[in-house]
């Protein structure tokens, strides 16, 4: 257990008060969907948490469709769910494993080791026949202190920096639908292809049925990279990139960050460069 949890370890846990549960439910086309369905049905204790209220903050000329958020913020945030640095803390979607990862990604960022995803996430849950309920928690309060690792985000001066010197490592991996990468499509983004020099992994490729597949697996998808190598993931806002995080994490690459901006961010400066093909 150190980057997913099962099912049954959470129906365990329901009871625990040391076990805190948030649900990260969002649907991109209809931005009010996974707090409607939270109100229906949930994970007992499960807080919820919204991409782009709590787990992004608001968009600007640079920075991405959804930018990290304010620190802060997202610290007041996750106290009123009552996650202190001593808590266990476990993530959930819908099973697309997205969302769920990029909370679990911003809780690591900002210090805490015992942050999971559920595999499987809510549909998971429910398929299994697992419990759920309407009861929405109490605010709870609690204090956390912010210890930032500098080391899993890089910055777009860094990506800037490898594009203009060509620079083979870090390694560039583009995280989404290899039509995008390629540029043949592009439904959100006002340029379509590729940063230039990145290599293409389908951040969905690494999940199966809402559960992410075992570390075995996830180092045959990246067989051909160098563990030792240092390496960059984006995606088109820095939240599909999330799974592929975990999944290099899951692989045994150590020395991994996110680009949080992502190719949303790459191509809101006009002079960038792109790739297509």
């Amino acid at each position: 257990m150190e980057y997913v949890v099962n099912q049954e370890w959470l129906l365990e846990q329901l009871a625990n008060k040391d076990v805190k549960i948030v649900d990260c439910r969002f649907s991109l086309s209809k931005p009010d969907e996974g707090e409607r369905l939270y109100k229906e049905s949930h994970i007992l204790g499960a807080y919820y948490f919204d991409l782009e209220k709590q787990l992004s903050a608001p968009v600007s000329k640079h920075g991405g469709r959804h930018p990290l958020p304010d620190i802060e913020q997202f610290r007041r945030e996750i106290e009123k769910a009552g996650i202190d640095n001593t808590k266990t803390v476990v993530a959930y979607d819908g099973g697309e494993g997205a969302f769920a990862s990029r909370f679990w990604w911003l809780l690591t960022y900002i210090g805490h080791d015992k942050v999971y995803v559920l595999n499987g996430g809510f549909k998971g849950w429910v398929e299994a026949g697992y419990p759920t309920t309407k009861e929405v928690p109490k605010p709870e309060s609690a204090q956390y202190k912010v210890n930032i690792r500098k080391e899993m985000l890089a910055t777009y001066d860094e990506v800037k920096e490898i594009v203009a010197n060509k620079k083979k490592s870090p390694i560039l991996i583009d995280s989404r639908e290899k039509a995008r990468y390629l540029g043949k499509e592009e439904p959100i983004d006002k340029i379509p292809g590729h940063i230039p020099g990145a290599i293409h992994k389908f951040w969905a490729e690494g999940l199966e049925n809402g559960f992410f597949k075992g570390s075995e697996e996830q180092k045959k998808r990246f067989a051909e990279l160098d563990q030792k190598e240092p390496i960059i993931v984006y995606c088109g806002s820095g939240v599909t990139a999330t799974p592929n995080y975990i999944a290099l994490k899951m692989a045994g690459y150590q020395n991994v960050k996110l680009y949080a901006g992502s190719y949303s961010d790459w191509v809101s400066y006009s002079d960038n460069p792109v790739e297509k093909g």
